[in-house]
């Protein structure tokens, strides 16, 4: 079995605790559901979440742990300030054991975050 990743992000329109954790919430379910994960939190080894410097409200590890992932070890830190980057964004990286190749990790990017990987189709 090897450790895999698999990447997501959204935008929020308004940097308030309710509205951060529930895109986060939101992304979280949406990847977990797209790579069949709903169920199998012993499968991820953990997980990196970062915020655009303009969200201060609240820490997206908190959504993950209402879905459930309490043993799973979480981290919040900041993305790095580049100019015309995505305001208000929610990245997340997910470690995931499993037997699937990467090529069949499903990365998924919401709202105004599509636009940052073009070039992968998100399950929607």
């Amino acid at each position: 079995m090897a450790v895999r990743g698999i990447r997501g992000a959204i935008s929020v329109s308004a940097d308030t605790k309710p509205e951060v954790l529930a895109a986060t919430r939101e992304l979280l379910e949406e990847l977990l559901r797209a790579n069949g994960l709903e169920e199998r939190f012993d499968d991820i080894a953990s997980a990196i979440f970062t915020t655009t410097r303009d969200l201060t409200s609240a820490f997206p590890a908190e959504a993950a742990r209402t879905l459930g992932m309490s043993a799973v070890p979480l981290l919040c830190a900041t993305e790095i300030p580049v100019a015309d980057s995505l305001p208000q964004c929610i990245r997340v990286l997910l470690h995931v054991n499993t037997d699937k190749t990467q090529a069949e990790m499903v990365h998924v990017y919401l709202r105004d975050a599509k636009r940052l990987r073009p070039d992968v189709k998100s399950a929607q």
